[in-house]
């Protein structure tokens, strides 16, 4: 169930992901040149209502399109779209996520029924006109079916974020949206949910706070400096350099495992998040479009005007309140993280020593397999905590002396054929199964200092100098 949600999630936020530079370049423009902006300017303004409306869903549309059906699946998505945004007076988002692998879906049925079925000399001209007339078709059905359905789910969505805002509960949603980070949703909440509803904010008040209840760098930063104080073995000596990556760079994902080796630092951040987001609210902090990667500089960047106090004073609570209540539980846990690390440490020396690798299933792969020419480092989006582990592996490999070895980086859901080895968390190691079935899968826990690193180098010595 935890796999299937993940893989729908990273469905939701592969639509958006590619395409958060025009989001960048949506909230820039309306940051500086609306009405309460830094630049107020008339002229230049009238960019931000067709940008937000037109621009970003179709661009949505055409991403999750090409997703499902490459080129065509993109071109219908994006026709069938534009009956979603004639058909409504807001930011359709959703509308776009619904209509544009949909209509994708229909033309690929399309074109496999017509499959060997066009002579010679008329594909061109059957393409073509196919999908002019169903991209026609599916966008009047858009216009009266899909506009109606995501108009009510908006409204219902608008009811319930009221309550919460009205009541003063919103800092409660951290009891949901911290969870699903650490299960590797982050991006599926931040860009599939919280965005949507964001831009639709920043349409009416020119800023809004859901941009900010995934990308809070604090109550992660809480965590980290907790390890640094009470930390155990590894773990207390990579949470430094993992605390600089979170809050500078931005990589979340990388104190995910640091949770997950003490699950009941969940509660840590969970805190942490509430307190934060409480004092965003009483300050009326707010963000003008998504802050991606999550790092203080790109929050700082996207920040409203007049909220820089109220963001800063949130940031810094909610790491504070996530350190306070970090510390107790990691030292209550401590026994038991440290044993886990010597037996970690053990089995680790026990596979070093006898020249194998462990896969996703634990069993071993033996060093008589033949050369590898390709490995990746897969991720949920394949650009955060990714890339930082394929720039390590591509250093310890080059200080090995080894060469025509290709390390990139990758999505978990789609990686490469080629691919011969395969490094993911642990908690990814099922979805890399299904996207690559047959490549070595190495499962690690900490991005910064995995044992599993030295191991692969030494293994690749063996195989590939043979």
């Amino acid at each position: 169930m935890k796999e299937k949600v993940q893989v729908f999630g990273r469905f939701l936020s592969g639509m958006v992901m590619p395409n958060i530079g025009a989001f960048i370049a949506w909230g820039i423009i309306t940051a500086l040149f609306m009405e309460k902006g830094w630049l107020p300017n008339e002229n230049f303004a009238q960019l931000i209502t067709p940008m937000s409306t037109m621009l970003l869903p179709l661009l949505i549309a055409y991403t999750g399109g090409s997703a499902v059906a490459g080129q065509r699946g993109g071109v219908i998505g994006a026709i069938a779209t534009m009956g979603v945004i004639v058909g409504s007076d807001v930011p359709m988002f959703i509308g776009a996520m619904l209509a544009g692998p949909l209509s994708a879906w229909v033309i690929k049925k399309f074109d496999k029924f017509m499959e060997n079925k066009v002579k010679a000399g008329f594909e061109m001209l059957v393409n073509n006109f196919s999908l002019g007339i169903i991209g026609a078709l599916l966008a009047l059905f858009a216009m009266i079916g899909i506009t109606p359905l995501v108009s009510a789910l908006n409204g219902v969505m608008s009811a319930g974020v009221g309550f919460f805002v009205d009541h003063g509960l919103l800092p409660l949603t951290s009891v949901f949206i911290e969870p699903a980070k650490v299960l590797f949703l982050n991006n599926a909440v931040n860009h599939g949910i919280l965005s949507p509803m964001g831009i639709q904010q920043v349409e009416e008040l020119g800023k809004s706070v859901f941009f900010l209840l995934e990308a809070n760098p604090g109550p992660g930063l809480g965590i980290l400096l907790a390890y640094c104080i009470a930390g155990k073995g590894s773990a207390k000596s990579s949470a430094p350099g993992a605390a600089i990556i979170h809050f500078f760079g931005g990589i979340h994902e990388i104190y995910f495992p640091y949770i997950l080796m003490n699950p009941l630092l969940i509660l840590a951040v969970m805190a942490g998040g509430a307190a934060g987001i409480f004092v965003f609210t009483i300050m009326g902090v707010g963000l003008t479009a998504p802050a991606s990667p999550g790092s203080i500089f790109a929050v700082l960047m996207m920040c409203e005007r007049h909220s820089y106090l109220g963001l800063l004073l949130g940031i810094g609570a909610a790491a504070a309140v996530s350190l306070l209540v970090a510390l107790p539980l990691l030292k209550f846990m401590g026994k038991d993280a440290s044993l886990e690390e010597a037996r970690q440490k053990k089995d680790s020396m026990k596979r070093q020593a006898k020249g194998i690798v462990q896969d996703s299933e634990n069993k071993a792969v033996s060093a008589s397999e033949g050369t590898v020419r390709k490995i990746a480092f897969a991720c949920d989006a394949g650009m955060g905590s990714s890339a930082m582990g394929a720039t390590v592996l591509k250093k310890k490999i080059a200080a090995a002396g080894l060469e025509g070895i290709e390390v990139i980086h990758t999505p978990v859901s789609s990686i490469p054929a080629d691919v011969q080895i395969v490094v993911t968390h642990k908690e990814l190691g099922e979805r890399a199964a299904h996207s690559n079935p047959g490549a070595e899968r190495i499962l690690i826990t900490n991005f910064l200092a995995a044992p599993e690193y030295d191991e692969l180098v030494e293994e690749l010595k063996k195989r590939n100098n043979r």
